[in-house]
């Protein structure tokens, strides 16, 4: 639920740098560098004569929500039931048990009809 809401609220900017039609270089969170061919524009105001640049840089920016809006007031009874059941459940979870049970206490022994020991004895002589 943590991740949801985080990337919900988060905010960010991918740059795209495209050299002509052809996509060079993207970047998420930083400028793109491009791929060196810019034109730079003249230093000259009266020139009129100026080339297109081939390179074109494009910003997507992605607006996260800015305020969370909890509507306690519209959880119909169903899901109040619900959740009071799940949270009782869940605390009821982790108690432990207040007295010690021995699985073993009603457990008897078998009988013993012969010594198996003796049987798969050897003796070295």
């Amino acid at each position: 639920m943590a991740f949801v809401v985080l990337c919900s609220t988060m905010s960010f900017t991918v740059n795209m740098h495209y050299c002509g039609d052809i996509l060079v270089e993207t970047a998420i969170f930083h400028k793109a560098k491009g791929c060196g061919m810019e034109m730079e524009k003249p230093s000259t105001d009266g020139c009129s004569i100026t080339k297109k640049n081939c390179c074109d840089e494009e910003q997507l920016v992605v607006d996260g929500q800015d305020e969370l809006q909890l509507q306690v007031d519209k959880i119909s009874f169903e899901q109040q039931v619900f959740i009071a059941s799940f949270v009782y459940t869940y605390i009821n979870l982790f108690e432990g048990l207040e007295n010690n049970v021995s699985t073993y206490e009603e457990y008897k022994p078998p009988l013993v009809i012969r010594q198996l020991y003796k049987i798969d004895e050897t003796y070295l002589i």
